[in-house]
């Protein structure tokens, strides 16, 4: 009898159940009437959606004719179900029946068992040291797009030069960024450091330079502007609240009502980035905005909740003041983030002391800091251009 054998494999960017067997006319017409059947020019086979149902119609329906081979799918299912387990210990929404995974995931089947382990170790420590999930999910990601080249050979075995010569790759040929490598070795220092207690191994690794980049800053009346271009009274009280406190799109999202404190006037910013906890000023004119919005809204615990309850998502609300933007007619690059930037510049412009900023800002550094000196329009201002002294 003819063997079907089922394998999962990378098609067009997304995890596809193929069936692959000796061409047979009548066993051909059954796979293609198969629920989903779709037909790969360049691997000439058949593939499915990766389901249940369609591993059991395929053998039922050619349980005369062939043999179903599920051996190299179970492997693969088992592989696919450990990576997707320790992604959801990191509490990244997904299931072992997604499709497409994300590319952080694609070609698991190639990283062996050994450095599985390796990886699932690395998540456990690092949630033991309560490291939040944005870190874990990037260095997870960084650690799992070098395994995949590893393949078979274990990650614990690399050298200084090995990773060298890696990183080398990454800014040549992959064309990372310079804050992305340093992503990548931050995730392999913690790994070797923290996993594996060798504190020497990164002794010799340089990191390449950061390029030094000025932040975005809008004017008091660009500002103005772009709050005023949004008609949507949550969404107009959401970039007030952004601008008005200099929060982070995280920090606004996560803002409960309870945070607010009307009697004190203050906004408390709770587990913020740092898992720190801080007070910024409430400000009058954002107070009576909320008390507008809430009227409207009626949010329950969230300050900013999702058309389904729950917490806003922090793509939602970057979509919402990049279309701001473009009613406002403003073409500076930058995100929202860019309204953090401006409410830093404009109390500094105002003389307020850089130290206090430091605090409402939440930088562990007053050197984070000090970068909005560079962008002040009072200090630039200050400057006397030589060519106005000339003669003319």
């Amino acid at each position: 009898m003819i063997e079907i054998r089922l394998y999962i494999a990378i098609h067009n960017n997304k995890e596809r159940l193929f069936a692959k067997f000796k061409y047979d006319a009548e066993i051909n017409k059954i796979i293609r009437s198969i629920k989903c059947a779709a037909w790969s020019q360049s691997k000439k086979q058949w593939h499915f959606n990766i389901e249940k149902e369609t591993v059991n119609a395929i053998a039922k329906n050619t349980k005369r004719l062939a043999i179903v081979n599920t051996d190299t799918l179970r492997k693969q299912l088992i592989k696919r179900k450990r990576v997707v387990t320790i992604k959801s210990a990191t509490s990244i929404k997904n299931t072992a029946s997604s499709v497409p995974l994300s590319k952080n995931t694609l070609t698991t089947f190639t990283i062996s068992n050994y450095n599985l382990n390796q990886l699932e170790l690395i998540v456990k420590t690092l949630l033991l040291k309560a490291y939040s999930k944005n870190t874990i999910a990037l260095y997870k990601g960084e650690i799992l797009s070098l395994m995949r080249l590893l393949k078979d050979k274990k990650i614990d075995t690399l050298t200084q030069n090995h990773i060298k010569s890696y990183l080398l790759w990454l800014l040549q040929t992959k064309k990372y960024s310079e804050a992305k490598v340093h992503t990548a070795i931050n995730a392999l220092k913690f790994y070797f450091e923290q996993v594996l207690y060798r504190p020497k191994m990164f002794f010799e690794i340089p990191r390449p330079k950061k390029p030094f980049i000025l932040p975005t800053v809008h004017s008091q009346n660009e500002v103005k502007k772009i709050i005023k271009s949004v008609t949507n009274v949550k969404h107009s009280t959401m970039l007030m609240a952004g601008y008005a406190g200099g929060l982070r799109v995280s920090e606004i999202i996560n803002l409960k009502i309870k945070d607010i404190d009307s009697e004190r006037m203050v906004i408390n910013i709770r587990n913020a980035k740092g898992k720190k906890d801080r007070q910024v000023s409430l400000s009058p004119l954002l107070l009576n905005q909320l008390r507008v919005y809430y009227k409207q809204y009626h949010p329950k615990v969230y300050l900013f909740e999702g058309a389904g309850g729950g917490m806003y998502s922090v793509r939602s609300l970057q979509q919402v003041f990049k279309d701001a933007k473009e009613i406002a007619e403003n073409y500076k690059p930058g995100g929202i983030h860019s309204l953090r930037h401006s409410f830093a510049t404009h109390l500094l412009e105002q003389g307020t002391d850089i130290k206090i900023i430091q605090e409402l800002l939440g930088h562990t550094s007053l050197k984070t800091t000090e970068i909005y000196t560079h962008v002040s329009k009072k200090l630039i201002s200050k400057i006397e251009s030589p060519l106005d002294k000339l003669d003319w």
